[in-house]
């Protein structure tokens, strides 16, 4: 009994001990956050709380990445955390990312965050070159990216070197052309700025919608070998399985829909795939490790629900998803709108604040110079009257001098009986002074002549003050009246506005013209594909002079050779799927 009671007492003392909590990271693309997890819980407790902390309710592509040995593994939903083969680590790091891509992301992505967590993705390994992207495209591609982080684009505010900091492009590209930061940066900023009204939502989408065309978008790669025992690539997406020569990642050989495969299993290292069509054989390939197979496993499951979802009727949740989305859309663009009528406006304003400020300025240029022109004009008046004094002053005394040589002249006459001699010397001198006095008579005349020109002089200078003092009270009443929206004191340096000029009501007529543009938008997608078509064709013409040829990557070699002869991904695997079943998978034997 008291044995029975002591190994009681030690068995609860030892679950005592037992820690009921542990420690995990979440590395999200955009953040990390931690969390403390009961034991008990499954990989599904786990995954629902951080879905939650997010506020991602398309749960269905994502899932907890973690790394064991050389390779990764997912999270299993229906285990418990601890039962599975994660980290024994005091704080378990997991990262939260897309397990399963979508095949047209523009009509399954439903939420902003949904959205935004495959766009940080994708950026991220098109980066890391984990996705073969050509250089056009990565040029176009870094520009709607700066458009999503900076919006529409300013010259005032984004000057040159603004984009020094941030990395847009693979290193790769960088290296394959003779082009310096401050080229690419320029090409990058020509792009951004014709995506000018764009949304940051809206400019992460048409990233999504060019990055999903290229060939290694969304291909997990998996090395295997078949019966022969060749060494060949296992792609396997969101359209179906891919198989790949080792050094060609964007050409598959040959490629089996979700929808001709009817069952896959595995059985240790030896993975088995049964088609559809029951004339065509089963075929098998190795993989290295057994645990590459379940992870094989999971991602061909994973896409293939996905694959038999998309063709079916939307779940009821999803179903509230879209109308909630679309509803969402349709006020962010109503939304928009008013905005840029708002935003239109006050450019508007703007710019006649602007002019009227150039107007005032151009004004007190005129009224300043008017200024000077009176001032001017006072000061010649001046000097005209001062100079008429004058010549007034001395023609008076020249008329007393003509007086006094008058006087002298009769007195000469009075003394000319004084002699023969003397009378003649008289007559001469009274003829030198008759000369004199005409001179000085001349002289007077003249004088008076010039004191007269003075005073009309003086009197046209009066005038043109006059005339100019008039100018000004003209130029002073236009400045008034000429801006009727200012007050009467200086220019203030914003305009206001009534907001009952800016207001907007969600009318009828507003949705009936949402509808009316959602419509054009099919009509609308082929011109935008080949705009985009002719836009990666210019931006690659501009830099093919640049290309350093001996850098090319096998990769940017068969890329080319693949534009050349117009293949695409979405040709070639409709190219593909062509042949029967049954030949496909007697091709793949025989690789």
């Amino acid at each position: 009994m008291a044995s029975a009671l002591a190994a009681k007492m030690g068995f609860n003392s030892l679950l005592r001990k037992q820690p009921k909590n542990f420690n995990v990271r979440i590395c999200t693309m955009e953040s990390d956050m931690e969390f403390s997890c009961e034991v008990k819980w499954k990989g599904k407790d786990l995954f629902d709380m951080v879905c939650r902390a997010l506020g991602l309710r398309e749960t269905w592509f994502f899932g907890l990445q973690y790394h064991i040995k050389d390779t990764v593994a997912w999270l299993k939903m229906e285990k418990k955390v601890l039962d599975q083969e994660v980290p024994k680590e005091e704080t378990i790091t997991f990262h939260f990312l897309a397990k399963f891509y979508p095949e047209n992301a523009e009509e399954e992505l439903v939420q902003d965050i949904t959205q935004h967590l495959f766009f940080l993705q994708v950026k991220n390994k098109i980066l890391e070159e984990e996705i073969h992207c050509p250089p056009e495209a990565s040029v176009l591609l870094a520009s709607y990216a700066v458009h999503a982080k900076y919006g529409d684009y300013d010259p005032s505010v984004h000057k040159p070197g603004f984009l020094a900091e941030e990395e847009l492009l693979p290193k790769r590209v960088i290296n394959l052309y003779q082009m310096t930061a401050e080229m690419w940066e320029e090409r990058i900023t020509a792009c951004y700025a014709e995506h000018r009204g764009r949304m940051r939502d809206e400019a992460e989408m048409e990233y999504l919608k060019i990055a999903q065309d290229l060939d290694m978008y969304g291909v997990n790669y998996f090395l295997i070998r078949n019966k022969k025992g060749t060494d060949l690539l296992l792609g396997v997406d969101a359209l179906g399985l891919h198989i790949y020569e080792p050094e060609n990642r964007l050409t598959p050989k040959c490629s089996f829909p979700w929808n001709e495969i009817r069952n896959i299993s595995y059985s240790d290292k030896e993975f088995t795939i049964r088609p559809l069509d029951k004339k065509a054989n089963v075929f098998k390939f190795n993989s290295s490790r057994l645990r590459v197979n379940k992870l094989i496993l999971q991602l061909c499951i994973g896409n293939h629900d996905l694959f038999i979802r998309r063709r079916r009727v939307d779940s009821l949740e999803v179903q509230q998803m879209k109308a909630q989305a679309r509803e969402e859309r349709a006020r962010k663009q109503i939304e928009r709108q008013r905005l840029q009528r708002e935003k239109q406006l006050r450019e508007e304003a703007e710019r006649a604040r602007d002019e009227l400020e150039r107007r005032l300025l151009q004004l007190q240029d005129e009224s300043h110079m008017a200024n000077e022109a009176l001032l001017r004009s006072e000061q010649t008046a001046d000097l005209l009257a001062e100079k008429a004094q004058i010549a007034e002053e001395e023609a008076k005394l020249l008329a007393q001098k003509a007086a006094e040589a008058e006087t002298e002249m009769q007195r000469i006459k009075v003394t000319a009986i004084r002699g023969q001699e003397e009378r003649r010397l008289m007559e001469q001198k009274m003829l030198e002074a008759e000369m004199l006095a005409l001179k000085m008579a001349e002289e007077s005349e003249r004088r008076a002549k010039e004191a007269d020109q003075l005073k009309q002089d003086l009197q046209e200078a009066r005038d043109s003050e006059r005339r100019a003092k008039h100018k000004l009270l003209e130029i002073t009443s236009r400045a008034v009246y000429a801006t009727p929206g200012l007050p009467s004191d200086n220019m203030p340096p914003d305009l206001s506005f009534s907001r009952e000029n800016l207001s907007f009501d969600f009318k009828d007529t507003d949705m009936k013209r949402l509808s009316m543009e959602i419509e054009k938008e099919k009509v609308e997608y082929m011109e935008k594909s080949k705009h985009l078509q002719e836009q990666l064709n210019e931006l690659k013409t501009e830099i093919e002079s640049l290309k350093l040829k001996e850098r090319e990557t096998p990769l940017d070699i068969i890329h080319n050779q693949n534009t050349e002869q117009g293949t695409s991904k979405h040709s070639n695997f409709k190219k593909l799927t062509l042949q029967s079943t049954k030949s496909r998978v007697a091709f793949f034997e025989e690789l």
